[in-house]
């Protein structure tokens, strides 16, 4: 009983060491990072008047709707777009190595038009139900357009009237493709051709999408964040989050010993199972998320502070070790259970409220609550389990029994059993 309890304790040990140095740079490295630790563009655009289309409320509302859908369209690492004021709109597109091509899909009105021989504006964008991207079989890189049934009907009719003629296809005024017609089409569907490569046509494809913005915008101001800045904000996080975590294994020992030890390794575990969590989820880590990791570290061991406390005070009541350690985990459960409820209550709130990197605070301090919990709860308890009934150590004081206690340890040795 002794020896097979000791070889869980050690394989325990032994495994969660070893996955953790040898996944722990990987896994940090693989998780996608946002515009302040990897770099990126910043964009500031601000609304205009113009007769036809006044700047209101409303208005600035639908403009960041459409340019949240175009940037997310784009596949960017957690783009941030908020307004500024009652005319801005500030941008942020991380990752982003030609911050022109990203300009010129957030910045185009998108305002569509299939124009007759003479001219007259016959279908718009509003007439459009989807535009997908394809490459047809001899190569061409095109846009696939699907209107309403009303537009549908509306290119039927344009199509019909003008066999032999060229109809005009325009995108903000600017002439994409002006094909002849040799026959009605009908079925409510076109192609745009011209586009010179599949990227090209995405982005187009993009923007039709996505719609015409309504009213005007201009770009005030282009910034990009260079990857100096987000190397500096990088190395600063692994220096504040090693410095933190080696504060909190160094604390455990010393007040905890054996026991705290063995927190330690748990919080190991801990720390991949937060990492894999975040690349399963596609996460992207900003500074924030940084924090709010960093910070759920001290509140992982915070389930085996509690655990070990009420150990102690089992244990001077004169129960064996195995038994108070049975109780310090029973007892200490409904507490960690309602303080962690607690904080997972505040990061809900804080992802379902809050933007862009907020978001990111909370999910990693929420996800990070739940992770302590149940490295505390299956973990820390077979390791310290293990650990008593291995029966290596019989002074209390090596298991976190205080000081001052131990001036009965030959009486106390004898309930180790």
């Amino acid at each position: 009983m002794r020896q097979d309890s000791l070889l869980k304790l050690l394989a325990a040990v032994v495994i969660t060491v070893g996955v953790f140095f040898a996944f722990v740079s990987p896994l940090a490295q693989s998780i996608r990072q946002g515009l302040d630790l990897q770099g990126g563009t910043h964009v500031v655009l601000e609304a205009e008047d113009t007769p036809e289309a006044p700047v209101n409320g409303d208005a600035m509302d639908r403009v960041v709707r459409i340019m949240e859908k175009r940037v997310n369209e784009l596949g960017l690492a957690e783009p941030i777009v908020q307004r500024q004021g009652e005319r801005r709109i500030i941008i942020e597109l991380p990752g982003i190595k030609d911050p022109d091509k990203a300009i010129q899909v957030i910045g185009k009105t998108a305002m569509l038009e299939f124009k007759n021989d003479k001219g007259e504006t016959v279908l718009t964008g509003t007439d459009l139900k989807d535009a997908r991207e394809q490459t047809d079989q001899q190569g061409q890189n095109l846009v696939e357009l699907e209107f309403s049934p009303e537009g549908g009907d509306k290119f039927a009719d344009l199509t019909t009237k003008n066999v032999g003629r060229n109809i005009a296809i325009l995108l903000d005024g600017e002439v994409l493709t002006n094909p002849r017609v040799n026959e009605p089409i009908m079925g409510g569907k076109a192609v745009i051709t011209g586009n010179k490569t599949l990227e090209e046509a995405h982005n187009l494809a993009i923007l039709l999408r996505s719609g015409s913005l309504p009213v005007k915008v201009n770009i005030i101001e282009t910034r990009t964040v260079g990857p100096s800045l987000g190397q500096d904000s990088k190395d600063k996080s692994v220096y504040a989050f090693a410095i933190g975590l080696g504060a909190v294994v160094l604390f455990m020992i010393l007040f905890y010993r054996l026991p705290g030890f063995i927190a330690d390794i748990a919080l190991m575990a801990y720390v991949i199972l937060l990492l894999f969590s975040l690349k399963m989820l596609d996460a992207t880590l900003t500074l924030p998320g940084v924090a709010g990791i960093i910070l759920s570290i001290g509140m992982a061991v915070d389930a085996n502070v509690l655990i070990f406390e009420h150990f102690k005070e089992e244990y001077r009541t004169g129960k064996t070790m195995r038994l108070a350690m049975d109780a310090g985990f029973e007892r200490a459960f409904t507490t960690i259970f309602d303080s962690n409820i607690t904080t997972i209550i505040a990061s809900a709130v804080l992802f379902c409220f809050g933007t862009g990197s907020i978001k990111g605070f909370a999910i990693t301090l929420g996800l990070g609550v739940v992770l302590s919990m149940f490295t505390a709860i299956t973990l820390t308890q077979f390791m310290c389990k293990n650990l008593i009934a291995a029966q290596l150590f019989k002074n209390p004081a090596i298991y976190g029994y205080g000081i001052s206690n131990v001036g009965k340890e030959k009486e106390e040795v004898t309930k180790l059993g």
